[in-house]
């Protein structure tokens, strides 16, 4: 997509699951999608279609019980980017350690493609005698179902009346036995199904022993292998990685430091057993990424190390990284300001006390800061308000404050999660133009989660259509109101009450969202879809490109597929949107 904006955050291929009593729900399903520099981009689709989850993945706020599965959040900040440590005597003496241990686990490069050959054999001699993958996995997906249904069976029936529901008690309780008969079965006949294909292997003597001899041969040409020398470009290549281990782990205290040097030698080495290319700088970080972010080395000074690091958000493993991020670089304004809010600190501590956390400055300063934002956002006699608690304030005054707190660090990108849906109308109209206002003074990127295209038509400048945990549409503002592709899309046009009209029925979108926890085979939209075609039940569309700003993922953009209109309620629609939300 052309855009002579700066990316800010580049998310590609992300994924996003969750597990939920012992299964895995996917909410987010290969979003790749580029934010800009001084933008304001809405993320638009109902209730359970990703878009809290999304973004919660930008600030590191998933559920303890959700986690990035793939995928990269490639942040680009240059302030937070710019790394320097101290290069003393003994730091230099622990980069030259470093660099000869690497120097000799290099010597394992020499001999990987052999060791691959060895790992190759050895796994194709294991899967003559033990379950494929693909029959364990099939496995433990029939005893997790079965676990989940004897359990939602075995909640329900503690809820019934042991009185007046005896009937169903001995209902669930029998199906409840019938489930734990089936999952014994199955366990038993896998189990059995092991015993017999090992069995059938130890019986083939002649086969084993040719297996034997051809590995030996193989081990005796790795071990000359890997006794070889290194090349100069090698030692210089070990030299630089030992100074971007320096760097990556001196930001942290001496015992944590040392463990993650550690864990990073102990990444490389593994890398280096395998054969990974670590002069590819693509690859050198995802061996990082494993550990901690990667600081590329640049140069160096008598007395400092000097790198930049490549921020991925998605990789990120320490709590320190994201206090670093969170609230100072990127910042969440969420929908109701109630439970935002501690209901019994002053609403100046509040402000003040994420001021002096991120920006290190006396308590004196952070009052002087707390009350300048106040009055940037609206605050009424900031001064004499400052030691008010949240009850004292109304429902559009503490949306003010929860937007002075995310704004007192001056972030790069503001996230808000539907901020005003708890607020009446007329005050939206005002947190609305406030966040428009101050956008202009401090030139941060807003992120708008909403499912009200009236708020998006106000709001934002592109916007991105999101369906169970994908994205089906792209485009800037005119692009999705004014030429919608994707049949979803339209749906979600057609639903607006304020263009329905005068005694016609509202449209509403048939059906519900697709269970995340299945597997999704074409479309996920397909059931939903008054326009769908045989194709959309059995392969996933791509994203098609419409113009240089604009993509939606359907197959009625295909060149095969045939011409279908968009729906009578959203055709010329102009005027109608021009008239209601002043486009």
């Amino acid at each position: 997509m052309e855009n002579n904006k700066k990316v800010l955050l580049s998310i590609k291929d992300l994924h996003v699951k969750f597990r939920v009593r012992g299964r895995i729900l996917t909410a987010i399903r290969g979003i790749s999608l580029d934010i800009y520099e001084n933008e304001s981009i809405a993320i638009v689709g109902e209730s359970g279609s990703g878009k809290s989850v999304f973004t919660k993945t930008f600030a590191g706020m998933l559920d303890e019980n959700g986690f990035i599965s793939e995928g990269d959040i490639i942040f680009s900040d240059d302030e937070l980017a710019e790394t320097y440590v101290d290069y003393t005597k003994s730091n230099k003496k622990l980069v030259a350690s470093l660099a000869l241990k690497l120097n000799k686990f290099s010597k394992l490069e020499l001999g990987a493609k052999t060791y691959q050959e060895i790992k190759k054999m050895e796994s194709e001699e294991k899967g003559k005698y033990e379950i494929s993958a693909d029959e364990e996995q099939e496995y433990n997906e029939k005893i997790a179902d079965l676990n989940f249904k004897m359990t939602e069976i075995f909640n329900r029936r503690q809820t019934m009346d042991r009185k007046t529901e005896k009937k169903e008690i001995a209902e669930a309780s029998a199906t409840i036995a019938a489930y734990r008969d089936e999952i014994k079965r199955i366990t038993d006949d896998f189990n059995a199904k092991k015993a017999a294909n090992k069995a059938a292997y130890d019986n083939d003597k002649t086969a084993i022993e040719a297996y034997r001899n051809k590995l030996e041969v193989l081990r005796e040409q790795y071990n000359r292998e890997i006794a070889g020398e290194i090349s100069d470009e090698t030692v210089e290549r070990n030299l630089r990685i030992a100074k971007e281990v320096h760097l990556s782990a001196g930001r942290f205290s001496l015992i944590r430091r040392q463990r993650l040097m550690y864990d990073l030698m102990k990444a490389l080495k593994t890398a280096m057993t395998i054969g990974v290319d670590l002069n590819n700088e693509s690859e050198l970080n995802k061996v990082f990424d494993t550990i901690l972010f990667r600081v590329r080395y640049i140069d160096e000074t008598e007395d400092r190390l000097h790198g930049r690091c490549v921020l991925n958000l998605a990789k990120i493993k320490d709590g320190k990284d994201w206090t670093q991020i969170r609230g100072d670089r990127i910042a969440t304004v969420f929908q109701d300001p109630m439970t935002s809010l501690n209901p019994i600190i002053t609403i100046g501590k509040q402000i003040s006390s994420v001021i002096i956390k991120h920006q290190h400055c006396s308590e004196i300063e952070a009052r002087k800061r707390a009350i300048a934002i106040m009055h940037k956002v609206g605050i009424p006699n900031a001064e004499k308000r400052f030691d008010d608690y949240p009850f004292q304030y109304s429902g559009g005054m503490r949306q003010r404050i929860v937007i002075a707190i995310a704004l007192s660090c001056q972030p790069k990108i503001l996230i808000c999660d539907e901020p005003t849906t708890a607020l009446d109308v007329t005050i939206q109209a005002q947190i609305l133009d406030l966040l428009k206002k101050l956008q202009r003074e401090f030139n941060y990127t807003i992120v708008f989660i909403t499912h009200d295209l009236g708020v998006v038509a106000n709001v934002a400048d592109r916007v991105a259509v999101l369906y169970a945990g994908q994205i089906v549409e792209v485009g800037n503002v005119y692009d999705i109101f004014y030429d919608p592709r994707h049949p979803y899309t339209w749906a979600l046009l057609s639903s607006l009450p304020q263009l329905a009209e005068r005694h016609s029925k509202l449209f509403s979108i048939a059906g519900t969202p697709p269970s995340l926890y299945n597997t999704i085979v074409g479309d996920p939209f397909a059931p939903r879809n008054q326009y769908c075609m045989k194709i959309d039940t059995l392969k996933e569309p791509p994203m098609f490109r419409v113009s240089d700003t604009h993509y939606a993922k359907t197959w009625l953009l295909d060149p095969r597929s045939p011409k279908v209109e968009k729906p009578e309620a959203i055709q010329n629609i102009h005027e109608k949107l021009s008239n209601v939300f002043n486009i």
